[in-house]
């Protein structure tokens, strides 16, 4: 079964968007990643994936103990289910001021682990001025964070973890910051 994991645009939606962030323009609106200064590798397109439900985090802060670590293998799709896509909408002001992040532990974690994608269901693994700054740290580490995924909780249906097939295609634009995508998840 193929599941849609990509936020539709709407011209209600890219409105919205530009009302609450200004950055949403030029790549980065819906279901995108910040590529920053790296080409996404083709081989990324298909990956082995896994999305953690992490919907009953405290303090909107996913940390290593949240997880199990011992699921992940190298060149995984990492995916964390929050639920507050769901919860706030996208778009809103709350989405891109309230929204979870990773602790930078969990990052590192991540990377030694050697993945090749991280996947969320909010603006970004950290906030504000780390939003970029994380995002920078992991490319430079070749792992791409595809940000405002929609539809983990249909490949999850209420379990801890869920493993699955990803396919991520970004649209083939030159020289921006943001790329958007299409991502599907086959279980």
């Amino acid at each position: 079964m193929l599941i849609d994991l990509t936020i539709e645009v709407t011209p209600k939606l890219r409105e919205q968007a530009l009302t609450n962030e200004k950055k949403t323009v030029d790549g980065h609106i819906a279901t995108h990643f910040d590529i920053m200064d790296k080409e996404f590798p083709l081989e990324y397109v298909k990956r082995q994936a896994i999305v953690f439900n992490v919907s009953n985090i405290e303090e909107n802060k996913i940390k290593i103990e949240n997880i199990d670590l011992d699921k992940i293998k190298e060149n995984m799709f990492v995916g964390f289910y929050t639920g507050f896509l769901k919860k706030f909408g996208y778009g809103t002001k709350q989405y891109f001021n309230e929204h979870p992040q990773l602790s930078k532990d969990l990052i590192n974690r991540l990377l030694d682990e050697k993945i090749s994608i991280i996947g969320i269901d909010f603006v970004g693994i950290r906030r504000r001025k780390e939003h970029s700054e994380m995002d920078q740290y992991c490319a430079d580490r070749g792992v791409f964070i595809v940000e405002n995924i929609c539809n983990f909780e249909q490949i999850l249906k209420d379990k801890k973890f869920k493993q699955f097939k990803a396919y991520t295609f970004p649209i083939k634009y030159s020289e921006m910051s943001g790329l958007p995508c299409r991502v599907v998840a086959e279980v």
